[in-house]
């Protein structure tokens, strides 16, 4: 039944957003020039590999060491403004559609903290990430990771047809209000050290 949802929801939402996703495409190239995508390796389902899709909203400006300058300096004007209204996720849909994704789900994280969890963390990967999730409703980037994790868990827990209709409408709202895009003294939410 998540599945079917997600296939038909995923495929709706590309139709309905297509022209918005074409505007947006032309102008991160108008601006920002190539790359329009942003593309990641991310876990799946139990830890699998999946590449994630997000429309690119960072150029690759480095120091005189070649070092990549933080996020907060490599944020482009475009993608300020995506990222304010989650326009950049929008590619997502077609990993729901191939399956990588749900529409409802913890979020997928970094490769790099898979050995940082712990054993309960862990279990968020027992379900399928998703675009949105408990967490995302709760506070997003806004919140600390430790309460993050726990809602995540909480998620697996309790998932239901009805609680991810609850989700989608409340990040709907969320989107709209701009809450918790950004994490206390951050651009973005800071790392998982474990």
């Amino acid at each position: 039944m998540k599945r079917v949802v997600d296939v038909l929801g995923a495929t709706f939402l590309v139709i309905l957003f297509s022209p918005i996703l074409l505007i947006i495409a032309i102008a991160i190239f108008v601006s920002d020039g190539a790359p329009i995508h942003f593309k990641q390796t991310r876990p799946g389902l139990h830890g699998k590999p999946f590449i994630i899709y997000k429309f690119r909203t960072m150029n690759d400006i480095r120091d005189e060491n070649g070092q990549m300058l933080p996020g907060k300096f490599r944020l482009t004007k475009t993608g300020k403004f995506l990222r304010r209204y989650s326009l950049d996720e929008l590619p997502q849909l077609v990993n729901v559609i191939k399956g990588d994704l749900s529409l409802v789900g913890p979020r997928p994280l970094l490769m790099e903290y898979l050995d940082k969890y712990t054993p309960d963390q862990a279990r968020r990967h027992d379900v399928k990430p998703g675009i949105t999730g408990w967490a995302q409703v709760n506070g997003r980037n806004a919140i600390s990771w430790d309460e993050k994790f726990h809602l995540d868990i909480w998620y697996v827990d309790h998932q239901s047809f009805w609680l991810d209709v609850k989700i989608l409408l409340l990040t709907t709202k969320k989107v709209f209000k701009k809450e918790g895009i950004h994490a206390q003294g951050h651009y973005s939410m800071e790392r998982y050290k474990g």
